[in-house]
């Protein structure tokens, strides 16, 4: 038994464990930075295929292909990584590229470890295939990462590749982009229930919306990929190629055409249109109106509203936001809240929040104020 590594976005932890249970993976349990799903040995491959397809909130799927080792030292380390067996993965036509991560260890020039990584997979692969890999740093077929804590090293193959947040539909985007895998955990901290209708009055690229809609709608987030990393590896057979494919073919099945009402709004046309052309891309059923925050008006029936507000860093605030907001509310008090705020709004803007959950928005630390949540 192994464990598999899902990474995620700080704070969303919880919520992707929550996602993989309820993909099946009932022995998920979340860590800091993200989640572990036991897996059975030899069928490590197929998990993490399947969480790469599947997954909203999972940034990484990293596949571990060695017990910890020790790397007291760069000789230590080096020893280490060459005695995995890397050919059972990577040949000398699979490119490879390191990452590293050292925390708490006597070695910390990340560079020069992962140069030491890279060198004892080459020579590995030399002695036994004859043959060296390449490396290449802009779409390498085998990630590895290393993380180094204590002076023990734990090593990884990324199934993923780019970054799973990297969905291919946001082409256009606002000027503060909230990243999808993001907006997938703000949704289901929410508590929205993918049935009633969801509204997103501040909508930028869209993303939330769009997000909405194709997780209510069950289409699979990695069928917007053409591949991920671990069909590159040499490990991939024809067995493991037919389950990949069949894998795909049903998750496109499953894809419902539709769904729950999403409606998205925002007071500028230009980001509407963009929000628009992102959302055609992908093919998503989101509603798309230009309009200020204050003119929300509430669903039939009773929904959710979902909003990320600007938070004065990039983008300013409108000094008459808090009072739309407070006036939205109002109007809306039958209706279900989630705010993502980066600083506190003015007092008596906002009723008591239900609950008040820590996310990080890259640096900006943020709290999601979930209000109406006990209805």
């Amino acid at each position: 038994m192994s464990d598999l590594w899902i990474t995620a976005l700080r704070g969303t932890e919880v919520a992707l464990r929550d996602e993989l249970r309820e993909m099946g993976f009932r022995g998920a349990k979340a860590d800091r930075g993200g989640a572990r799903v036991p897996v059975d040995g030899g069928n490590e491959l197929e998990v993490a295929f399947q969480i790469c397809l599947w997954t909203r909130i999972g940034v990484r799927v990293l596949v571990p292909v060695a017990n910890e080792i020790e790397a007291r030292d760069e000789a230590a380390l080096y020893d280490g990584v060459r005695a995995i067996p890397w050919e059972r993965w990577l040949d000398a036509s699979t490119s490879i590229a390191v990452s590293t991560v050292s925390r708490s260890s006597a070695m910390t020039n990340e560079r020069f470890l992962a140069l030491k990584i890279k060198d004892a997979i080459v020579d590995r692969l030399r002695d036994v295939t004859g043959d060296r890999p390449s490396v290449d740093r802009d779409d390498p077929a085998a990630p590895v990462f290393v993380h180094l804590k204590n002076d023990r090293a734990r090593v990884f193959l990324d199934a993923s590749g780019d970054a799973l947040h990297r969905r291919g539909y946001r082409l256009a985007h606002g000027e503060a982009p909230l990243k999808e895998t993001l907006a997938a955990a703000v949704l289901r901290l929410s508590g929205w229930d993918r049935e009633s209708p969801l509204v997103d009055p501040t909508c930028g690229s869209g993303t939330l919306a769009i997000e909405a809609d194709l997780w209510a709608r069950d289409v699979a987030p990695g069928l917007s990929r053409d591949r991920f990393a671990v069909e590159r590896w040499r490990s991939m057979d024809d067995g493991l190629q037919a389950r990949f494919a069949e894998a795909r073919e049903r998750a496109a099945r499953l894809a419902r055409r539709e769904g729950p009402d999403v409606f998205a709004s925002d007071h500028d046309v230009n980001v509407v249109d963009a929000a628009t052309a992102n959302a055609r891309r992908i093919r998503s059923n989101v509603r798309f109106s230009i309009g200020r925050f204050g003119n929300l008006e509430p669903t039939r029936p009773s929904g959710t509203v979902v909003a990320n507000l600007p938070y004065g860093e990039r983008i300013a605030i409108d000094p008459s936001l808090w009072d739309e907001v407070a006036r939205a509310m109002h109007r809306g008090a039958s209706m279900r809240w989630a705010l993502l705020l980066g600083g506190a709004p003015p007092d008596g803007v906002l009723p008591s929040p239900d609950a008040l959950v820590p996310l990080w928005n890259g640096p900006i630390e943020c709290r999601l104020a979930l209000i109406g949540s006990r209805r």
